[in-house]
């Protein structure tokens, strides 16, 4: 009973089983009536009939005439007097109450029935010879009622035989039902051991499984990308950590020798302290990208003015823009949004930290921001190194690096850009790059406006 198919074919069993047990009920109930009736007529018309052959010979003795049909016939017949006296001899008796002869005796048919033939209809006919009445019985004879009763073994037999296709039938259904069921446990099963493939699955069929089946295949594919995901995101997360950490071991080792300049171990500890501080903002900006990955990280919306605020971001910024001599042309509108200002704040200082960076010195860097029907947009543009086709759609993902960027002048350790992304759509946003090698990068940013 543990097994879907066993209890799919068990109940359907049972459902033909009730079923037919109601169709038997149902039709005799039904056709009960009709066949009682029917007999009725047929002996009423059987019985007029006796009596026209008669009149039709007035010659013959009515008693013997009667008797000869009553021995031809599958009917018992029996023939009463105007006293109510039985005329005819019979092996079986026939019971007809006296109100039902007295009935047919004063003209009319009488219609009852026979206890002793398991309640099958009696009619009675009415008769006139030479001005005396008679009354015409007649009923089934025990012999037809056997015959019938013969039969029924039949019927029995083939309601069996019914029920036997029927769960034949069944077998072969509840396997077809069951068999992409089974095929999806065996993918689960798979996929519980790290193997997404769904291959097999009958994702053809349009009823409910075959639905169940596109999801499940849909479902596979987004969890081996997320399979594929974990495992960059794990083999990058050691190769940022690993990298920083060799740095430190080696030179702390190096520090242990006792012969070595003043310069050198200044030098070395200046390096062992530019590793310590990548590692913790690789520390931190892992840390913060969780937390704004988490559902129910909530925000901290208030109203304030946007165009200070990217304003502020770039004197905060000075003195990386003005070192390089870079031209910061600013042209924003005044602007008033409903946001984090915390989480913006860090936006605009990601996206402003990677232009300066990539923008060589006496280059040129314009933020410009602008107030829509339902929008707002800010675009931070750059005359850098630019950023390859191939490679923009993926500089949003944690540790991806353009390669240009990947020098030892440049700090970072790619998961800036996935910041940004994670709180531009907290915020129900877009952001948007654009670029092209050797003439600059434009990011935009869409915010969505208070109605």
């Amino acid at each position: 009973m543990k097994s879907l198919y066993t209890r799919v074919v068990l109940v359907f069993i049972c459902i033909v089983m009730l079923s037919l047990f109601a169709a038997f009920m149902v039709s005799t109930w039904m056709f009960e009536e009709q066949k009682q009736n029917f007999i009725e007529e047929t002996l009423v018309k059987d019985g007029k009939t006796i009596i026209e052959a008669y009149q039709a010979n007035h010659s013959a003795e009515l008693g013997s005439f009667v008797h000869s049909f009553a021995g031809l016939s599958i009917y018992r017949i029996q023939l009463y007097n105007k006293s109510g006296s039985p005329l005819l001899e019979e092996k079986e008796p026939m019971h007809v109450e006296q109100s039902n002869i007295k009935q047919v005796l004063g003209g009319n048919i009488a219609r009852s029935v026979d206890t002793e033939t398991q309640g099958l209809p009696l009619v009675g006919v009415p008769l006139s010879v030479k001005g005396d009445p008679y009354a015409l019985f007649l009923t089934l004879s025990k012999q037809a009622i056997e015959k019938e009763q013969e039969s029924m073994p039949w019927i029995h037999a083939l309601y069996v035989l019914v029920l036997f296709i029927g769960s034949f039938l069944i077998l072969i259904a509840a396997r077809y039902v069951v068999n992409p069921i089974m095929k999806l446990t065996e993918a689960t099963k798979r996929m519980a051991k790290g193997t997404f493939d769904s291959a097999n699955l009958p994702m053809n069929r349009r009823d409910e499984i075959g639905q169940l089946s596109v999801s499940f295949h849909e479902m596979a594919k987004e969890l081996a990308k997320l399979d594929q995901m974990r495992q960059y995101f794990v083999s990058s997360v050691s190769h940022e950590i690993q990298s920083p950490l060799t740095s430190i071991s080696g030179f702390t080792k190096a520090l242990k020798q006792k012969k070595m300049s003043e310069e050198s171990r200044l030098r070395y500890l200046t390096i062992i302290e530019e590793e310590s501080e990548r590692l913790s903002r690789l520390g931190q900006n892992l840390l913060q990208l969780s937390y704004l990955q988490q559902e129910q990280h909530p925000l901290k919306v208030t109203k304030y003015r946007l165009d200070e605020q990217l304003r502020k971001v770039v004197i905060t910024l000075e003195p990386l823009w003005t070192v390089k001599a870079i031209n910061m042309d600013v042209d924003v509108e005044a602007i008033t949004v409903h946001a984090d200002k915390d989480q913006l704040d860090q936006v605009w200082i990601n996206l402003l930290n990677n232009a300066i960076k990539f923008t060589a010195p006496h280059g040129t860097i314009r933020i410009q921001a602008m107030g829509k029907a339902h929008q707002h947009i800010v675009s931070i543009t750059d005359s850098g190194i630019g950023i390859p086709e191939d490679e923009l759609v993926n500089i949003f993902k944690p540790f991806h690096k353009v390669d240009k960027a990947r020098s030892s002048s440049v700090k970072g350790n790619g998961l800036g850009l996935s910041i940004v992304k994670q709180i531009i759509d907290m915020h129900n946003g877009e952001i948007h790059v654009s670029s092209s090698l050797g003439t600059g990068t434009t990011f935009t940013v869409t915010l969505p406006r208070e109605s």
